[in-house]
């Protein structure tokens, strides 16, 4: 307990709040939808840069089959291109390309414009003030977790 506040209690209320809050906006669809497995890829080589498939498949905690599975479809709708690694060229790599970009630019959009109507059809300016004082701090719990 801190103070008033039973930090078990905030907890219990954000888990709750934020599951539903992800949820609803995993619900909309946006044209040529990556699968689960296929957003994280593309956003951890876009985040990351270059990686050979098995340090995906390391990272993403799956195995390395599944993600050579998901490397292969994202190949084929030219999201992401191999080439050689740089430090060892019998190695390849898989990078993202300007068409994934855009694919993960637009699924961002998307959901922000989702957000933004549902904060500008229902909250308060001193509501909306509220929620911007608290992205921060969501972020750095996103972080500690």
């Amino acid at each position: 307990m801190t103070g008033d506040i039973d930090v078990r209690d905030v907890a219990a209320a954000l888990r709750v709040s934020i599951g539903l809050l992800l949820r609803r906006m995993r619900q909309v669809r946006v044209e040529g939808e990556l699968t689960v497995p296929e957003t994280s890829a593309l956003a951890r080589l876009d985040r990351n840069g270059p990686a050979t498939s098995s340090a995906l498949a390391k990272l993403e905690q799956i195995s390395p089959q599944s993600m050579g599975a998901t490397l292969s479809a994202l190949e084929a709708r030219g999201l992401v291109g191999r080439g050689p690694d740089a430090q060892d060229g019998r190695r390849v790599v898989l990078a993202v390309t300007e068409a994934g970009r855009q694919v993960l630019r637009n699924k961002r959009d998307a959901r922000t414009e989702q957000l933004a109507q549902a904060l500008s059809a229902g909250f308060t300016p001193a509501e909306l003030s509220q929620l911007m004082a608290a992205a921060p701090l969501l972020e750095r719990l996103a972080q500690s977790i």
